[in-house]
Parts: structure tokens; sequence; C-alpha cells
């Protein structure tokens, strides 16, 4: 979930082939994005979401394209 500009929880550990959803309970749009290739949602609506189906096992940084200091981490086992 996002909400109070921040990624809830900050740290998430799911398996290989989990979908990760990520509800924006915000104020503002947010973005998805991984440090890496992994994944980019676009812009994420206000009361929208957006899922992803974790494909490959490890560790992925990512945040909010418009808002940097919004950051967390998922890792796939």
């Amino acid at each position: 979930m996002i909400h109070g500009f921040r990624f809830d929880p900050p740290a998430l550990t799911v398996a290989v082939g989990d979908t990760v959803e990520w509800a924006n309970r915000d104020i503002v749009p947010h973005t998805s994005t991984a440090a890496g290739d992994e994944w980019s949602s676009g812009e994420i609506p206000v009361q929208r979401s957006w899922r992803w189906i974790a494909a490959r096992a490890g560790e992925v940084r990512y945040g909010c394209s418009y808002h940097p200091t919004m950051k967390a981490t998922l890792t796939v086992r």
C-alpha cells in the first residue's frame, strides 16, 4: 500500500509467481519504479492500484519516480 508518502511495508518478501499489488491510498499520484529494469508502473492515480508478478528470485530496491525520498525493498525467493 502507498500512503503518507511511503510504501507500507517498506520491505516485503514474496515467492516467485506471487502477484504484488501497490494500492495508492495517498492524496497524490505515485509510481512503483524498480532501480533496475524489473518493473515500472507508470503513474498510479489516487485510489487506484497496479500489479506485478514476481518472475525471478532476487532483491529489488524500488521507489517513486515523482518523490525520490519514497523507497522500499522487495525480496523474491
